[in-house]
């Protein structure tokens, strides 16, 4: 029996940065962005999100306002995949990027979240300095 590994896509600090904006005064991550990074699409990502929600308080994840979600577009690389949907995206603050890792259960959403945590690690890191 051949044993198969995951391949996760490389996820560099820069990489993750570009993906993290800053609303209502906190750091966050939309739920697209993530769903890209966890190799799945936004629909799975958000259905698992949505069987757990108990475990996402507002301060862990909240919907954006079309004022912030028209502000995200006017400093967004690539807007046209958020001016286009029809919904209000969700952000996830820290917190709630860390509660992904007991919700989203793969093998590729393990790396990928240890990846995504020493990221912010090493962003608070460099702010201390």
């Amino acid at each position: 029996m051949e044993e198969t590994t995951m391949v996760v896509e490389p996820i560099t600090e820069l990489s993750v940065r570009s993906r993290i904006y800053s609303i209502r005064g906190v750091h966050v991550m939309l739920a697209h962005d993530l769903a890209d990074i966890y190799q799945v699409s936004t629909s799975v990502f958000n259905q698992a999100v949505k069987r757990n929600e108990e475990r996402f308080p507002e301060n862990f994840r909240f919907q954006l306002t079309k004022s912030e979600l028209e502000e995200v577009i006017t400093n967004c690389d690539n807007p046209d995949r958020l001016r286009f949907s029809p919904a209000l995206p969700y952000a996830f603050t820290e917190q709630g990027i860390a509660m992904l890792s007991g919700v989203l259960k793969s093998d590729v959403a393990v790396q990928v979240s240890i990846r995504l945590m020493n990221t912010f690690v090493a962003m608070r890191r460099r702010r201390h300095l």
